[in-house]
Parts: C-alpha cells; sequence; structure tokens
C-alpha cells in the first residue's frame, strides 16, 4: 500500500567537495528554514565529498528513500550542491521531479515541481557550470602568466604557512565560495597568491 503523503519525510541535503570542508554554513540556512516554515519529518543526508564522484552515500540514501516513496520534498542549499555536473543534475532533478517530489533551494528562492522545474532547473544548472568553467579558466590563465613571469607558485622555502602574510591575505568566505563552485585548492592558492595549506587553514 502506497505512504500517504503526511506520512512522507522532508529530505535536506548537503555536500561539501573534501574533507577539509565544513556544511555549517549550508546546515545553519536550511535549519533556519525548516524552523521558519515549521517543516516536521525532516531527515538529513550529508556528504562530503566530490560532486563528480559518484559513490556519495548520503546521496545513495537518498536516491533509495526517493525510490521507495518515502520523500515528499527534497530541500537543499543551492541546486550545484546536488550535482557538479550539468547533465547529471538535469537528469536527477528530472527523475525527482517525475516522482513528484518537490525540489527546494533555498538561497536561489526556487521551488521546483513538474515539467516547467525541468526547465527551470535545466537553465539554471547550465548558468552555474558556465560560472564555475569562467572561473576556472581566468585561474588558469593567472598561473600561466605567473609562470610566464617567473614567479613562484608557492610559499618561499623555510617560510612558515601558519604565520605567513600569505595566510591572513585569505579571505575564508571567498575561499568557501570558489572552493563550493569547484574551484581547486592549488588554483584559489593562485589567486591569493599563497599556499594550498592557508587556504586549508581558511576553509577550516
Amino acid at each position: 500500500m502506497a505512504k500517504s503523503k503526511a506520512s512522507k519525510i522532508v529530505a535536506v541535503y548537503t555536500r561539501v567537495s573534501t574533507d577539509g570542508q565544513k556544511d555549517d554554513s549550508q546546515a545553519h540556512a536550511l535549519r533556519q528554514y525548516v524552523a521558519n516554515h515549521g517543516i516536521t519529518g525532516v531527515k538529513w543526508y550529508r556528504d562530503k565529498i566530490s560532486g563528480k564522484d559518484l559513490n556519495r552515500p548520503a546521496m545513495k540514501r537518498l536516491q533509495a528513500d526517493i525510490f521507495a516513496g518515502k520523500v515528499s520534498t527534497v530541500l537543499v542549499w543551492k541546486l550545484d550542491r546536488l550535482a557538479r555536473n550539468m547533465r547529471d543534475g538535469i537528469n536527477l532533478l528530472s527523475d525527482w521531479l517525475d516522482k513528484g517530489v518537490r525540489v527546494v533551494a533555498i538561497t536561489q528562492q526556487l521551488d521546483l515541481a513538474g515539467a516547467v522545474g525541468q526547465i527551470v532547473a535545466a537553465v539554471l544548472l547550465g548558468v552555474a557550470q558556465m560560472e564555475r568553467e569562467n572561473i576556472n579558466e581566468r585561474i588558469r590563465s593567472g598561473i600561466a602568466a605567473r609562470k610566464a613571469k617567473g614567479l613562484s607558485m608557492g610559499r618561499k622555502k623555510g617560510e612558515s604557512h601558519l604565520w605567513s602574510p600569505a595566510k591572513r591575505k585569505v579571505d575564508p568566505d571567498v575561499a568557501r565560495s570558489l572552493r563550493d563552485k569547484g574551484v581547486k585548492v592549488a588554483d584559489i592558492a593562485v589567486k591569493f597568491n599563497c599556499c594550498r595549506q592557508a587556504v586549508y587553514a581558511a576553509l577550516r
């Protein structure tokens, strides 16, 4: 016998790209949304792994619960938390929406359902992918320019990354934003002209 809509859960999904990152900002915003909207029957699914990695344990559990008809709504911070690849993201959302699952991206103020939701999701995921590619291209150009000028890509030999000026130049909010968009730690380090360890410290 099918489960009634009232008995279904609201799934909250978060993902960060590496173990060094925390999903506190995502989780905090999602908890506020749940509380402000009086949502009950919530189940959390939290991954700490790249969106390109198909072996995402929490996502697999979420998919299984959706397939079993246990989920009425999926709440996410942004749509690109679900997948880093546009095609995978569209396929995933299309499958969920076809099953009658509502998808809400709280920071983008999106409430997706049905065929119209699929179209909107496809456009937004495409824009997100282009933004990531543009950021990566600009950073790669910066790396090439520095190498052409013979500039060092890291800290000087013997310099401690814990107390170096480079560490203090890393803006944690900007670093997290770039990492959430799929930018590699090495590329973020180039942007801030610091070592990778300084970026990891800022992300923590």
